[in-house]
């Protein structure tokens, strides 16, 4: 998430805070404010009609006014004096939190599982060329068998952003200027077998035996 974004979620926060509080404030103010002072005419004749009349509005004191506007000035200098590394660290904490709350059965959020499914997402993306397995039947690996058998089929699977090189940035600068239109190359190394594992044999479907060479990887690269 690129820093304006950390900056937004922050200020969105501190701003929401920073209503309530004074919201609370004018709450608990408005219980002090004075009565308008009225001249004696208006009081005598409030007086003969006071069971019709209404009581007059509330003013709000200088006194309060100064304190509110103490109160915005103060938390609009706290919102500036955050810094990049304050903000990340409030993220973290909401991020942590929210994740709490999940798993104790919170309601879902629409912003945080959007960029938890970024992060996930760019964390697959990255990681390294490294071997797994799968258990998958005869049938299932396009060989053009039939048969229930399972074997265990290794295969190579992750990224070679370590192993780039000089060359695969030329190749990548040479297509792009389209200085290479026709032959199809690739810029970038693959993960790819470097040994394959033993033989394979099994029974199909109509009980013949076969046997399938270099199926599963043994060891992986980036190639």
């Amino acid at each position: 998430m690129k820093v304006w974004k950390f900056a937004a979620i922050a200020s969105m926060l501190l701003s929401s805070m920073l209503s309530i509080l004074v919201c609370r404030d004018m709450f608990n103010g408005s219980r002090k404010y004075s009565p308008l002072p009225s001249s004696p005419s208006s009081s005598r004749a409030s007086s003969s009609s006071s069971s019709s009349s209404l009581p007059a509005a509330p003013r709000r004191s200088p006194r309060a006014l100064q304190r509110h506007s103490s109160l915005l000035s103060q938390y609009s200098s706290l919102l500036e004096s955050y810094t990049e590394g304050e903000i990340r660290q409030l993220i973290s904490a909401l991020v942590e939190r929210y994740s709490q709350a999940m798993n104790s059965g919170g309601h879902e959020l629409p912003l945080f599982p959007q960029a938890g499914s970024r992060r996930k997402r760019a964390r697959a993306r990255h990681k390294p060329c490294a071997l797994k397995e799968l258990e998958v039947s005869v049938s299932e690996l396009g060989l053009g068998y039939e048969s229930d058998e399972t074997v265990l089929f290794r295969y190579c699977s992750g990224t070679c952003e370590a192993a780039v090189r000089s060359y695969d940035l030329s190749l990548k600068s040479m297509r792009s200027r389209r200085r290479i239109k026709k032959e199809k190359v690739r810029a970038r190394p693959c993960c790819r077998p470097l040994a394959y594992d033993d033989d394979v044999s099994f029974l199909d479907a109509y009980n013949r035996y076969y046997t399938v060479n270099e199926l599963s990887a043994k060891e992986c690269g980036c190639v």
